[in-house]
């Protein structure tokens, strides 16, 4: 929230390449600075790209110099090897550090709501449990990264969202929808989400608290140091409220730390992530027991490595050649690339609090190390990687026996001093290979990829799961694209193992597939951007948990499920586009439609999941100036903004109450904030459900109605404040 708005004087940033009209850079007579929202594939791995050399540009009468390394578009997620916005032949939704700045929301998964094909199913107020899905799946169908690493859970997606991040800490959001798994591995079903952090350099310090409705109560603090080549960042916040609806109370806390080393030929990433959360979860699971709680910690690490073989410095005699693509005719482009990870996870539910009745302990791991890299070459730009990943459980309630020698004392929160033996565990390895090729052509984009992958436990030889992207840009700012991918998703430890009065595991389940379709086109300007794209993904074996009565207990159970749709959505800044400052900021306005059809003649009386689909969802957003004040000695804009977003919505499905059936309603929401926005600080009010509107996402969970916070951030530049003392 820090946006200042100061004009930098001697340079002209462009977002938008032309094919024409070159000249308008030789007409400028100054240095010129080209760039577009950028979105990572390999998480940050792929943003060094754009440093590894400079082009020069020569002209009879004149010498330009644009540096690549200003390039902010140089990567785009949906394939293994980093492409440009202009080449990717994948459309990717993007909420910016602008549009999260802007935006009305409690909490970094409340964000998600703002993609239009995102669907957000919360069991309570500020996201203390989210349920993500995309395009009609499930939430455990979707690859959540953070900074490109997978921090998905092998027990259940339903923890999978539990971030160590805090809205601070992001720099932009990037989804990309469709099956992916030559890109990010098996669990990429529906899509990929990934969170990228804020990068910040120098040394800097934010500082953030907000209070509101229900006893909420907010706070968080980031730090940024950079010493040389070195750059730190560390973060920690958290908070409690009473809860907006019966039994939703919550204390939450996260600790999130990054740093980064980069020289010319290398650049490491590292980061840890830490958080803890209690809450009361009313009818979470099951409609019959309301006095459910849960308590939930995450730990999270990993490294990445790159190395990159530096490109020769050349000089292009016609500017044109600027905007092609030169991959073909330098083969001397390299980047190895390797990752190190693991998440740990501890859970403890108890389905009456305060009792030891249905109460279940679980911790689970996930580790492994991924290496590749992508080179180019006189046949276009090929990426191949590996990935060994290990995932294991200890639980009372998941997994297979564990003779009484090796059970192991229960550990994380709940646990207290005597607490119980973890009695059960199982334990699965993936081995996964993956080869993509890309031909990149002055207005196509061919890219095809193949990935074999063997788990242990799932049979003894290798699957494969191919895809093929096309795009073709007809003109400059047009793009039509197709694609297919092959996807499948291993089933969770909760859907094999769990039992309890109210759910039964099948042990039997085997991995779901997915053929995914896509077919779109996409059109961007400066501060103009609309896409339109139809999908189709067959799914085979996919996984629910269902009632066959509306008596009966939730069963694992699969069967074929089609998810048929159309998105359109568009997004415009009239700063940019009217080339004027204006009363109206940014809007954006989104839509999507999803149809399914079931291919098992057994009748299924309740879906929890699968089944239970947004039919219709819409959402916009303006925001809007209502003040504006020149700082002369900051020689910034001081402003006061409202912002709005808009959101309906009909769900397909139904829930249970009273032992009796009762079909999801369609419903509007509606929020707002207001704040005052300087180059120091920001005040803001926001409310979210203005209209007070009274609705369920999942299950029988009421969700809470008005809710209104104020809060203040602070930030501080320690380098002035220290060289002025």
């Amino acid at each position: 929230m820090y946006n200042n708005h100061q004009d930098r004087p001697g340079v002209v940033t462009w977002r938008q390449f032309a094919n024409k009209g070159y000249s308008a850079f030789a007409s400028l007579h100054r240095q010129v600075r080209i760039g577009i929202l950028s979105v990572a594939t390999l998480g940050v791995a792929a943003q060094a790209y754009a440093r590894l050399n400079d082009i020069v540009v020569t002209d009879a009468n004149e010498k330009e110099t644009i540096d690549e390394g200003d390039l902010t578009e140089v990567t785009v997620s949906g394939t293994m090897a980093p492409l440009t916005q202009l080449q990717s032949a994948r459309i990717v939704s993007v909420l910016s550090r602008q549009d999260i700045e802007q935006a009305a929301v409690q909490s970094s998964n409340d964000l998600f709501k703002l993609v239009t094909g995102v669907d957000v199913r919360q069991r309570g107020g500020f996201g203390i449990q989210t349920d993500i899905s995309i395009d009609g799946g499930t939430f455990d169908q979707v690859t959540l990264l953070l900074n490109g690493i997978d921090i998905g859970n092998p027990q259940t997606g339903h923890l999978s969202a539990d971030f160590p991040v805090s809205i601070g800490d992001i720099e932009r959001i990037e989804v990309l929808e469709g099956a992916a798994s030559r890109v990010y591995g098996g669990q990429s079903f529906g899509g990929a989400i990934n969170i990228v952090t804020r990068h910040d350099k120098g040394q800097t310090a934010d500082l953030a608290a907000e209070g509101g409705s229900f006893g909420t109560a907010m706070g968080e603090a980031r730090l940024s140091l950079t010493t040389g080549k070195v750059s730190n960042r560390i973060s920690g916040g958290g908070g409690r409220t009473d809860g907006g609806t019966q039994n939703s109370s919550w204390q939450k806390g996260q600790l999130y730390y990054q740093g980064d080393y980069e020289s010319d030929d290398l650049k490491l990433d590292w980061q840890f992530g830490f958080s803890k959360k209690n809450y009361g979860a009313n009818t979470f699971y099951s409609a019959a027991y309301p006095d459910q709680y849960e308590r939930n910690q995450r730990l999270m690490t990993s490294v990445d490595a790159e190395y990159r073989v530096k490109r020769e410095e050349r000089r292009v005699q016609n500017k044109s050649n600027y905007l092609k693509n030169e991959t073909n005719s330098n083969p001397s482009l390299l980047t190895l690339c390797s990752s190190v990870f693991w998440n740990r996870s501890y859970d403890n539910f108890e389905l009456i609090h305060g009792s030891t009745f249905g109460e279940n302990f679980h911790r689970s791991d996930v580790f492994g190390i991924k290496v590749g890299g992508h080179f180019d070459w006189a046949c276009g730009r090929t990426a191949v990687s590996a990935l060994i990943r290990h995932e294991d459980i200890l639980s009372t309630n998941l997994g297979r026996d564990l003779e009484p020698e090796n059970y192991v004392s229960v550990q994380g929160p709940g646990s207290g001093g005597d607490g119980p033996n973890y009695t059960r565990s199982d334990g699965r390895t993936t081995t996964s290979f993956s080869l993509e090729h890309n031909v990149l052509l002055p207005h196509w984009t061919f890219s095809a990829g193949l990935m074999a992958s063997r788990t242990s436990g799932i049979g003894h030889s290798f699957r494969f799961y191919p895809g093929v992207d096309i795009a073709w840009r007809p003109a400059s700012r047009w793009k039509l694209l197709f694609s297919y991918n092959k996807g499948f998703r291993l089933p969770t430890f909760t859907e094999l193992y769990y039992k309890s009065p109210t759910h039964e595991g099948n042990r039997g389940l085997k991995p779901e597939h997915n053929h995914s379709f896509s077919l779109g086109g996409q059109y961007a300007t400066q501060g103009l951007s609309a896409s339109v794209r139809g999908f189709y993904h067959r799914g085979t074996q996919m996984i629910d948990w269902v009632m066959y009565a509306p008596d009966d207990i939730y069963h694992t159970a699969s069967f074929d499920l089609d998810n048929l749709g159309v998105q359109v959505q568009g997004k415009a800044s009239f700063p940019e586009l009217m080339k004027h400052d204006t009363w109206v900021k940014t809007a954006s306005i989104g839509y999507t439609y999803i149809h399914q059809n079931k291919h098992d003649a057994e009748n299924v009386c309740k879906s929890n999941y699968a089944m239970e689909y947004l039919r219709h969802k819409f959402v916009a957003s303006v925001t809007h100036r209502i003040l504006s004040v020149n700082s002369e000695k900051l020689k910034a804009k001081n402003e006061l903004l409202l912002s709005w977003d808009v959101r309906w919505q009909q769900r397909v499905g139904s829930y249970v109450s009273d032992g009796q059936l009762f079909g999801y309603h369609p419903y509007w929401t509606i929020d707002a904030k207001l704040q005052w926005d300087t180059a120091r600080y920001n005040l803001y009010v926001q409310a979210t459900n203005l209209t007070d509107h009274r609705y369920r996402d999942l299950g029988a969970v009421p969700q809470p109605g008005f809710w209104v916070m104020a809060g203040a951030r602070l930030k501080v530049d320690l380098a002035k404040t220290f060289s002025r003392k």
